[in-house]
């Protein structure tokens, strides 16, 4: 009987830490950070547990620790599609881990809690994306020092490609090639707007249209992974960012040689850029879209939004004392050193600022020039920029892991 109890006590722990790990790794949290915070909860539940985490996939090897002598009773091997980055639900799993290790949550009131959060519908912020998509764009399109025109038609864009990634939803098929038919259409909307109005800009309003698709922030997890010598999962982070980014330089380029082929001229007319205040009307906008995709809670949003601030802010106090490369490893260090201070402070996950701090540095649109250009045969601009990219993307994991060493995080699990 007492052999039984124990199994069953053993099983419950296995089965609370198994789904600990699928839920963090369903809402983005990198791999170095989940084993950590999965090694660690299993260990204050009496397990030694060694794990391995990639983009797809969880290995879970689980041993009680009152016959840690032993070769490993159960090993799990968890198949998943990549996460995606939803800080609400970051923050409920923090909380749930939280009280199931320190014994003020049952195990198994823990493992339901979590499995409640599966599939939990949010009609609102589902409606509410088209809108974000459509203001981050305009908003980067704004910080580019674009014209109104710009502001304008990167936004309609970034609108109707929120629109197209609901859709996707419910199309499995479209799912594979969606970055490469957004770019494509993008492209098209692009260039065909172009031969009415000579002055938009073709390249800035682009990018700014594809902005929330480019992969700057996975090609930083990929960097900061392998800097923590989690080779298995920054080798296929890296790979899976680069795949994004050629899904989308291609795309781009057919839509430029289908204009090309109707004989649309790329010649810029000068246009005017937008005013000095619209660059902080454009940081307010865009810090409040940002809040929305990352699905913060809305009582964070605040919180979200002064994060990203604080990473603009920094980024640019530190390139006006020593140069971009500078600026961005400053700010990288200021908002890791504050998300581990508000980690410890407020006890909650440090993710919370470090990612919409960062969100606004990271290289996503230099890789996007660089496969492009390459794409175009203009290969040493392709290469050069492509040089560009790595030193932003080392500058920024640099500030990061910097600012670790100063403000160590409360927790593995923040």
């Amino acid at each position: 009987m007492n052999e039984t109890a124990s199994r069953t006590k053993l099983e419950a722990r296995i089965r609370f830490v198994n789904t600990l790990a699928r839920r963090l790794h369903e809402y983005g949290t990198s791999a170095p950070r989940l084993e950590t915070a999965i090694d660690a909860v299993a260990a204050r539940l009496g397990l030694h547990c060694h794990s391995l985490s990639t983009p797809t996939s969880i290995i879970l090897s689980y041993t009680d620790r009152e016959h840690d002598d032993t070769l490993s009773e159960h090993t799990q091997v968890l198949r998943l599609a990549p996460g995606e980055l939803d800080l609400k639900r970051l923050s409920q799993v923090d909380a749930i881990a939280e009280q199931v290790s320190a014994g003020t949550l049952g195990i198994v009131e823990g493992y339901r809690a979590l499995r409640e959060l599966e599939g939990k519908p949010r009609p609102l912020l589902l409606r509410v994306t088209p809108l974000a998509y459509g203001l981050s764009s305009a908003s980067v399109a704004a910080l580019f020092k674009g014209a109104w025109l710009d502001v304008v038609t990167a936004g309609a864009v970034g609108g109707l490609i929120g629109l197209m990634a609901i859709a996707k939803g419910s199309r499995p098929r479209l799912d594979a090639g969606f970055e490469a038919v957004a770019a494509l259409v993008a492209g098209l909307l692009v260039v065909a707007l172009h031969q009415a109005f000579p002055s938009l800009s073709l390249n800035p309003v682009l990018i700014s249209s594809l902005i929330v698709l480019l992969p700057g922030l996975m090609l930083t997890t990929s960097v900061n992974e392998l800097a923590t010598n989690h080779l298995v999962s920054g080798v296929a982070r890296f790979a899976q960012a680069s795949t994004v980014l050629l899904k989308l330089g291609f795309g781009t380029l057919v839509a430029m040689q289908v204009g090309r082929a109707l004989g649309f001229d790329y010649t810029q007319a000068p246009s005017l850029p937008v005013p000095q205040w619209a660059e902080w009307l454009a940081l307010l906008t865009g810090s409040f879209a940002f809040a929305i995709l990352f699905r913060a809670a809305r009582s964070d949003y605040l919180l979200v939004m002064a994060s990203a601030w604080l990473g603009f802010t920094a980024t640019r106090l530190g390139g006006t004392l020593a140069g971009a490369e500078f600026g961005v490893f400053f700010a990288g260090f200021v908002v890791s050193a504050t998300a581990n201070a508000f980690g410890r402070i407020r006890n909650r996950p440090g993710a919370l600022v470090r990612v919409p701090g960062i969100i606004l540095l990271v290289p996503g649109s230099v890789g996007f020039r660089s496969v492009f250009s390459a794409f175009e045969r203009d290969i040493y601009s392709g290469l050069e920029t492509a040089i560009t990219m790595v030193v932003l993307l080392v500058s920024l994991v640099a500030g990061l892991l910097f600012g670790n060493l100063i403000v160590p995080p409360r927790r593995t699990l923040s």
